[in-house]
Parts: C-alpha cells; structure tokens; sequence
C-alpha cells in the first residue's frame, strides 16, 4: 500500500526561519549564508514525508561553506566559466546530505 507524501511545516516558524537566515545572512555580510541555507534546509527537510518516509538533512555549514569555497576558487581559475556549473553542485550537495530517518541507523 502507497503511503503519502506531505509537507508538515508551519507559515510561522517558515517566516521565523527565514528571518533568522536573512538576520545571520545580513550580520556577517553574506559569510554566513552557509550557516542560513543550512538552517532552512534543515527545517524544510526535516518537515517533509515522502511516502510516508520523513527525511533529515545531514549538511553542515563548515562543509558547504569548504565547497564555496573550493567552487570560488575554480571560477577564478576558469575565469567564470565554472560559474555555470556552481548551481548545479549546490543541488548535488543539498541531495547528498538528505536521507530518510529511517536509514540514520545505517549511517
């Protein structure tokens, strides 16, 4: 039996969340966008259910932050044009630290 797929987070703490991103983002002059997309991931992922499976988001700050750096780096050395790819390797990333509750044992 199909079980549903739902998203179980609240307009409140939604806007809450996304000031305290957009708080941190402005306090540290965007160095601390790692730590705010963290944080929303967090809480976005820890309120959906894909059938009837809850996910968590495993991501650090420290470990995005590394990879912006490193992907900074190559578009300095690619003279941008690594720029194009940066998108996608943010989704790789998001889709990498984001597993189903269940198998936290395994890991």
């Amino acid at each position: 039996m199909k079980q549903n797929s739902y998203f179980d987070g609240g307009i409140v703490d939604y806007i809450l969340y996304g000031i305290l991103a957009w708080l941190i983002t402005a306090l540290t002059a965007g160095i601390g966008t790692p730590w705010a997309i963290v944080i929303l991931l967090k809480w976005k992922v820890s309120h959906t259910v894909i059938e009837g499976r809850r996910l968590y988001f495993s991501g650090t700050a420290i470990d995005l932050f590394v990879q912006w750096l490193k992907w900074f780096v190559l578009i300095i050395i690619t003279f941008g044009i690594y720029s194009f790819w940066v998108a996608i390797k943010i989704e790789q990333w998001k889709v990498a630290h984001t597993h189903f509750v269940d198998e936290q044992e395994l890991l």
